[in-house]
């Protein structure tokens, strides 16, 4: 690795066997769970670099995401075809990235992506690698879109042109190569926030619902008050002042924090929501609101599949060169599409 490199930055490139004896007697606990080596040194690094975020003007703040993203996540696998194109939003066309893993005239299910970044950050090739790996291990066609974003565009301009775009693809997939008969949903962080209310809606408005939900790590309620985020103030890659400023930059109105398509754990009737599978990190301010999220849904009804990485932090699964659980954690995530299609 060149000198230039920052120190800090190359212990979260050590093989797991060289950064064990760096972490001999600090190794970080809570609740029984003992954090990843290789997420601590990850943490440890987050942290060294962390500025509030309103310090940083917001172009930069969103180059910080595609950074990291750039440096701790393996490339993006080949696939037969990777295209760009332009969908309906809720107000306008919105940029959006087509994932087809294999040739031929089979039409493919399709998995709505949304991507995470607290609403204010991430786009089409902060995730890239993820939908890339969700698509190609998986066998189903992913459709990333790229929803407008606050402060320039606050709640519920997200949820809107998330709500479009699943509509567009239940009428247009056929002319991607998709099926229209078999779209999910699926996100991470924000973007699993904004699958769960995508489901809901649709449910509501008696539309069509989607197949299923894949909820990566899912924010569920603003009210933030749970265990796990007293518990991570100080968190990797997400602490409290960051989610806070998130907010307040996505919901302009704070009585919008009871709005379910903000709130959506405070839907009142979860029947006949899609299946889901719910991941979450041990060590995620956002873990004990998905849990609880999950499991009102299985007190609904509905067929869920939870599983914790304990040792794990925020946005692991887009770290995996830093962080090699990453690729278990998609590699489950792709297996639960194949199951739920049956591919």
């Amino acid at each position: 690795m060149a000198d230039s490199t920052p120190f800090e930055l190359q212990h979260c490139l050590l093989d797991e066997s060289e950064i064990l004896p760096m972490l001999e007697g600090r190794r970080r606990k809570a609740g029984g769970r003992v954090m990843d080596p290789k997420a601590q040194v990850v943490a440890d690094f987050s942290n060294s670099v962390r500025v509030p975020p309103e310090a940083v003007p917001l172009p930069d703040l969103r180059k910080q995401l595609l950074t990291l993203v750039g440096l701790l996540d393996v490339p993006a696998p080949e696939l037969h075809q990777i295209r760009d194109i332009r969908a309906p939003g809720g107000d306008g066309e919105i940029a959006a990235r087509v994932y087809r893993p294999s040739a031929g005239a089979e039409k493919l299910p399709v998995l709505a992506f949304f991507h995470g970044g607290g609403w204010v950050q991430g786009d089409l090739d902060s995730h890239h690698g993820l939908c890339a790996r969700l698509a190609l291990w998986s066998g189903a066609m992913v459709v990333s879109f790229d929803y407008r974003l606050a402060p320039e565009h606050p709640f519920p301009a997200g949820v809107e042109d998330c709500l479009a775009a699943y509509r567009w693809l239940r009428g247009n997939a056929g002319d991607l190569g998709g099926d229209p008969a078999r779209v999910a949903v699926g996100g991470d962080s924000a973007g699993g926030n904004l699958s769960i209310v995508v489901s809901q809606q649709a449910a509501k408005s008696g539309e069509t619902p989607p197949d299923f939900q894949l909820l990566i790590y899912p924010a569920t309620d603003f009210a933030m008050d749970t265990a796990s985020h007293a518990e991570f103030e100080q968190g990797a890659i997400i602490p409290r002042d960051r989610i806070l400023w998130y907010m307040k930059q996505y919901l302009a109105d704070e009585r919008a924090k009871a709005d379910t398509r903000a709130s959506p754990i405070r839907m009142a009737d979860l029947q006949g929501q899609p299946p889901a599978l719910v991941q979450t990190a041990g060590f995620d301010p956002l873990r004990d609101e998905a849990k609880a999220y999950a499991d009102r849904l299985a007190a609904a009804g509905v067929d869920v599949t939870y599983h914790e990485y304990p040792g794990q932090i925020h946005g692991f699964m887009m770290l995996a060169k830093a962080i090699p659980q990453g690729l278990a954690a998609t590699r489950e995530a792709a297996d639960y599409m194949r199951r739920q299609w049956s591919l």
